[in-house]
């Protein structure tokens, strides 16, 4: 099949019929801007294709254009049997027809049948194959429905092209093979590989589970008898070593000792503390009798230099004050003068813009005047808008038009079918002979009959049927009496006066739509909007006193220099102003500080003379000296005669606590020799070790079980592995045909790369170069609309080869791709182009410039 020439009508923004024509074989390329209708050409060829005529799914519903519309497709196709053309309408008057040489071979329901059987496939055909809708640069899309009958096309034309696919899927028997491994296996483990539960594996090993942990449990309770055995022994050697009377009577004598020994480096200790509580008496005695010597003498000096500092400042302090009177008179000075000169500034400013106004005023005399006639234009298109807009709203819709054209419709067709006789077979049991009306076998329905038929009975001879009028025209008059109801709801007589209506309201809506662009024209922002700039120019000023606006502008300009002028000497007089007040502050302040400074030392010296003069102070601090030493000789002997205090308490508490832990230590052993006789006397009537070597000979047998299952679930693994890896052997001769046709394409990009296939998809899932396996989904954007591009050309050059060749169409399928590819893109379009046809349609003018091939335009139906 091959597309020669295209044709819409109310199809989105094509409401007026557009055509294609001139298609022909090879490389045909449609290279248009933007919006210019490429997009939907591709999307009603596939409703033409693979929507029913009477669909109302969401897909036909989009081709619709804004203001409503029935949409019309007509394609015309060259076969092996000759041209035909395929025409297609929805909604309003649903049609489907196929014509050949003018006359119509089928319609309805045998068209689309017609075009199924064209096709070769379900809803996926071959152009599931090989047409690429924008955006999509992957090889699957994301409507599910699409992608599994893309799958089932793809395995209907693998299977068509490749004559052993039952023994290249690996045949009944591999399958058989396979199903008996899994089921083995699945008696052993899971689908993860793990032991089954409730399995033979499963069960043996959670028996060595239990009986590993039995063995552990008894051998731990031999081991536990084992050590009670050996430290009851040990136990009662050491409770008879505790107990000798020669040992007991030494511990005691070394307690005594150490006990008299500890007392009398106690008291020696408490002599030792005493002296050093003098010694540190003293000391401070000391120390105090030094601070007040000190103190006095500080501040004796802190009296001279405080005296030294004020007698300093002063003079500084006076000299600023004058300093400060001076700046500020001058400042004082410099601002009336500034603001003098800013006076006159606003006055001139003030005359100047009057004389600005009455300028601006003079020349926006005829902007008013041309804003005034918009405004009146504006008002009148406003109210023809709303005048019409009125009408229209007491006038039919458009959409209300159509459902009283549906109804009307299916008046007549009820009528029609009133109209008609109809007949009806009854089959008897079975060895009746088929029974034909016109050549055609009747069915067990009723068949409605609109014209004479004749009705071949055989083994009687031939019935000729003529129908006439049916008895029954109810839902006939049914139908009228909805169309009559519909109208009397709209207030109109008939369909005539219905048609007439819509007619007049989309004529009302038009001009309303006019008058609303003349007001848009008028007034873009809105009436209110140029009322106020009309309101903005200024109305003529007529004064005789104000003079030229060049006169007034120059006496403005030298006002605002003279401010100008003036403002920095102020701003500097003002800084230095300041600065010589800070300053005058600064020095008053270190003034007072000294002065202050000097009261505080005077005040401080005179109460520390109350304590004595510095001779008193001196004497007292000779006699503390003396005292000091004499105590530090006596600490010091009495440290010297010191006996080891730390070592005789050490002794004493460990003579002590030798004694407390062998009577501790006894009552402990008594007790426990006790506790272990009882046990190792319930042990050995357990008879433990014996258990212990029935549960290990049990635990052997089971380990033995256990190698022997997982050694067979090993064997199975690996029988499974080789029927897979035969299978898998065999299917990539399944994949040899779409490999050879895509090897020379794959070539022109990567040379020695190959793809590797997807058993489940039949779609590629890796890139191989450089021995390397790249997954597709991992490869940039560009790499997998390549990959998918000639993927496509290949299932295309496969689809030729069985006869079922079908148009190849790209909608801006390069998106993603750079220029030095692009350009062995075009090669490999060009390559398959040679006895395929494809159409390609872009956006990319520049890009595509070079690709070459016939030329394709959208244009007018003449």
């Amino acid at each position: 099949m091959k597309l020669r020439a295209i044709r819409m009508k109310d199809v989105r923004r094509f409401t007026a019929q557009v055509e294609i024509t001139g298609i022909g074989d090879g490389l045909n390329v449609l290279s248009e801007p933007n919006e210019y209708g490429k997009s939907t050409l591709f999307d009603a060829l596939k409703a033409l294709f693979f929507e029913r005529h009477s669909s109302k799914k969401k897909e036909v519903g989009a081709l619709r254009p804004h203001a409503g519309g029935a949409p019309e497709i007509e394609v015309e196709i060259e076969t092996a049997q000759g041209r035909f053309t395929l025409a297609k309408r929805w909604f309003s008057k649903p049609m489907a027809e196929v014509r050949q040489n003018g006359r119509v071979i089928a319609q309805s329901d045998a068209a689309e049948d017609w075009i199924a059987r064209l096709l070769g496939a379900g809803d996926g055909g071959p152009a599931g194959l090989i047409w690429v809708r924008q955006g999509m640069t992957e090889l699957e899309g994301p409507v599910k429905a699409e992608n599994e009958a893309a799958l089932a096309s793809r395995r209907d034309l693998m299977s068509s092209v490749t004559e052993e696919v039952e023994a290249m899927t690996g045949g009944r028997r591999m399958d058989m093979a396979l199903r008996r491994v899994d089921g083995e296996l699945a008696r052993y483990v899971t689908a993860s590989g793990k032991p089954r539960k409730n399995g033979p594996l499963g069960d043996v090993l959670d028996e060595i589970q239990r009986l590993e942990a039995a063995q552990a449990e008894q051998q731990a309770r031999v081991e536990a008898l084992h050590r009670d055995l050996e430290t009851r022994k040990r136990h009662r050697k050491t409770l008879t070593d505790l107990e000798d009377p020669e040992e007991r009577g030494a511990r005691e004598t070394r307690l005594a000792q150490a006990e008299t020994a500890h007392s009398e480096a106690l008291r020696h200790a408490e002599q030792v503390a005493a002296a050093a509580r003098q010694l540190q008496s003293d000391g401070l005695a000391v120390t105090r009798a030094e601070e007040r010597l000190g103190q006095m003498r500080s501040l004796r000096k802190e009296a001279t230099e405080a005296k030294t500092g004020l007698e300093a400042a002063m003079p500084l302090a006076e000299a600023a004050a004058e300093t400060e009177a001076r700046t500020r008179a001058q400042a004082k000075e410099l601002a009336a003068a500034l603001e003098a000169a800013r006076e006159a500034e606003r006055q001139q400013a003030g005359r100047h813009a009057r004389a600005s106004l009455a300028e601006a005023a003079r020349q926006g005399a005829a902007r008013k005047a041309e804003i005034a006639t918009r405004i009146e234009q504006a008002e009148a298109a406003r109210t023809r808008h709303e005048e019409a807009q009125a009408e229209a709203g007491f006038l039919l819709a458009s959409k209300d038009l159509e459902t009283l054209q549906s109804l009307e419709q299916a008046w007549i067709t009820e009528a029609r079918l009133a109209a008609a006789g109809a007949v009806q077979l009854s089959f008897v049991p079975s060895g009746a002979q088929e029974i034909r009306l016109d050549g055609t076998p009747l069915t067990d329905t009723a068949t409605p009959l609109y014209a004479r038929a004749d009705l071949d009975l055989p083994g009687l001879g031939q019935l000729t049927i003529d129908p006439g009028e049916r008895a029954k025209a109810g839902a006939a008059q049914a139908a009228h009496i909805r169309l009559i109801q519909a109208l009397e709801r709209h207030g109109l007589p008939d369909m005539a006066a219905a048609r007439r209506s819509a007619h007049r309201r989309a004529e009302r809506e038009a001009a309303a739509r006019d008058a609303q662009a003349e007001l848009k024209i008028n007034a873009p922002q809105g009436i209110e909007a140029l009322r106020r700039d009309h309101a903005a120019i200024p109305a003529p000023i007529e004064d005789p006193d104000l003079p030229p606006l060049a006169e007034v502008k120059s006496l403005l300009e030298a006002a605002q220099a003279k401010a100008a002028e003036l403002a920095p000497q102020a701003r500097l007089a003002e800084e230095k102003a300041t600065e010589a007040r800070l300053e005058t502050g600064r020095l008053r302040g270190l003034s007072d500080a000294a002065r202050e400074r000097l009261q505080r030392a005077e005040d401080r010296l005179a109460e520390s003379a109350r304590m004595g003069d510095e001779n008193s102070l001196q004497a007292e601090l000779t006699h503390a000296a003396q005292a000091l030493s004499a105590s530090r000789a006596l600490h010091d002997d009495l440290r010297r005669k010191a006996p080891d205090l730390a070592g005789a308490e050490a002794a004493f508490k460990r003579a002590r606590a030798v004694i407390e832990t062998a009577q501790r230590e006894a009552t402990e052993l008594s007790t426990e020799l006790a506790r272990l006789d009882e046990r190792i006397t319930a042990a050995n009537g357990q008879a433990i070790e014996e258990k212990l070597a029935e549960t290990r000979d049990a635990l052997e047998a089971a380990r033995a079980t256990e190698a022997r299952l997982t050694h067979e679930v090993a064997v199975l693994h690996r029988l499974q592995a080789a029927l897979e890896a035969a299978r898998s052997a065999a299917r990539e001769q399944y994949f040899a045909p779409v490999a050879k046709a895509l090897r020379p394409l794959l070539g022109l990009l990567w040379p020695e790369a190959q793809l590797e296939w997807a058993q489940d998809k039949l779609l590629p899932e890796a890139l191989v170069r450089a021995g390397q396996s790249e997954p597709i989904d991992i490869l940039s954007g560009g790499t997998q609309e390549q990959i998918a591009l000639m993927v496509r050309l290949a299932f295309a050059r496969l689809l030729q080869e069985a006869g079922r060749g079908a148009p190849v169409i790209l909608d801006d399928a390069l998106v993603y791709t750079d220029d030095e590819r692009i350009e062995k893109m075009f090669d490999a379009l060009n390559r398959q182009a040679g006895d395929l046809q494809v159409i390609v349609l872009t956006c990319r003018q520049r890009a595509f410039r070079d690709l070459g091939g016939q030329r394709l335009h959208l244009t007018p139906a003449p």
